[in-house]
């Protein structure tokens, strides 16, 4: 009879913790066959769901596409508008116009929607019933029609208290208003995402709770605050109702600037008033317009995800 070969207590101890979980993990992923098929026609059913919005979504800029293609030329960049000779017009008005309305959305909401986020989130007591009010407000008014904050910006920021008039900051004003909660609502998820012990190392390692949310909380959150610019931006750019209201006019032949009283005007303005126009020729120019639009928010979109990817791979 052969001896019996004696196995090492680290040995039968790591054998005895592989066979506890394999038996657990066959436990817990046994289901019922009834569980099995509901979970798949679910799936199923959102792949469907999500096909069918991509093919929509699809089919949308491929008629966009293939309707403005007559009108696509570096004359669509560089001229005008015109009302006569529909060969000539062009988007650069409206074009500059929409960049200067983002950059100045972005430049407004990236700092106040971060530091409501890191007040929400780090400095403020939730038993405060004044907290309790600042964070219902939020999240309701990231639900309210744009309209009514083209009124608002009208009756507050063009008229009212800020009487800047019907200048191109007080669209840029307007739009920030407008997307505010979302990127507050982001950046509030990704900094709670954060994990809890790199606030704890960087707090027992003596720094104070300012140095760690700037140092190690914010740095690390930044992937989620920009998904939330993201979005952001994708709602201003194609904001039309409150432009409206704020003195976006549908007819600008001249460069517009940030201050200027002169008068301004905005992609999806144009676009809508070169597509109420009976003539065919407009309509192209509106079919065309819609896919510069997209061009622009494709290349701001771009370059925000190359930036979120890139700290995404520091952290």
């Amino acid at each position: 009879m052969a001896p019996r070969t004696r196995i090492p207590g680290t040995e039968r101890a790591r054998l005895a913790t592989s066979g506890a979980h394999a038996t657990t993990l066959r436990r817990l992923t046994a289901q019922p066959g009834a569980d099995i098929w509901k979970g798949n026609i679910f799936l199923a059913a959102l792949l469907f769901a999500l096909t069918i919005a991509l093919a929509g979504l699809a089919a949308i800029i491929l008629q966009a596409a293939i309707e403005g293609a007559p009108a696509f030329s570096i004359k669509l960049l560089t001229n005008g508008p015109s009302t006569v000779n529909p060969e000539e017009a062009g988007f650069r008005p409206a074009l500059i116009g929409t960049l200067y309305l983002i950059l100045g959305v972005i430049l407004l909401v990236v700092p106040l929607g971060v530091a409501a986020a890191v007040y929400l989130e780090e400095y403020a007591d939730g038993n405060r019933w004044w907290n309790r009010v600042v964070e219902l407000n939020v999240q309701n008014l990231a639900g309210v029609p744009s309209i009514i904050y083209g009124i608002l910006g009208l009756a507050f920021i063009v008229r009212g208290p800020l009487d800047l008039g019907f200048i191109l900051a007080a669209g840029s004003l307007t739009l920030a208003l407008l997307v505010l909660p979302t990127v507050i609502l982001a950046s509030r998820e990704a900094i709670r995402a954060v994990p809890s012990s790199i606030r704890e190392g960087s707090l027992a390692l003596g720094a104070t709770q300012w140095q760690t949310i700037r140092r190690q909380v914010l740095p690390a959150a930044i992937p989620g605050v920009v998904t939330g610019v993201i979005l952001a931006v994708s709602r201003a750019i194609g904001e039309t109702a409150p432009l409206l209201l704020v003195g976006a006019a549908t007819f600008v032949t001249f460069n517009p600037s940030f201050l200027g009283d002169d008068g301004y005007s905005a992609l999806p303005v144009l676009i809508f008033n070169y597509a109420s126009r009976p003539q065919e020729e407009f309509r192209v120019l509106a079919a065309a317009g819609v896919v510069v639009m997209l061009v622009v928010l494709l290349a701001m979109n771009s370059f925000a995800i190359w930036l979120r990817n890139r700290y995404e791979q520091q952290w």
